[in-house]
């Protein structure tokens, strides 16, 4: 009886053991996809604000003053 609960407690630990080297190795995956995201999220602002330049940039460019203005 000792026998098989001494095994039960070891499959137990062995269990337990395999589960925290998973949460550790889902923690790492869930930190680097955070840094991810922030960076892309950088990135997806720096060229909205490009684009919008760059249509602030045309729209000005295409709406010339009329020749008594000049």
């Amino acid at each position: 009886m000792a026998d098989a609960q001494s095994r039960r407690m070891d499959k137990l630990e062995a269990n337990l053991a395999h589960l925290e080297h998973q949460v550790e190795q889902l923690n790492g995956v869930v930190i680097e996809q955070g840094k991810l995201l922030e960076r892309l999220k950088k990135e997806v602002l720096r060229q909205s604000t490009a684009m919008q330049n760059l249509e602030l940039e045309r729209m000005q460019s295409n709406n010339q003053k009329p020749p008594h203005y000049q």
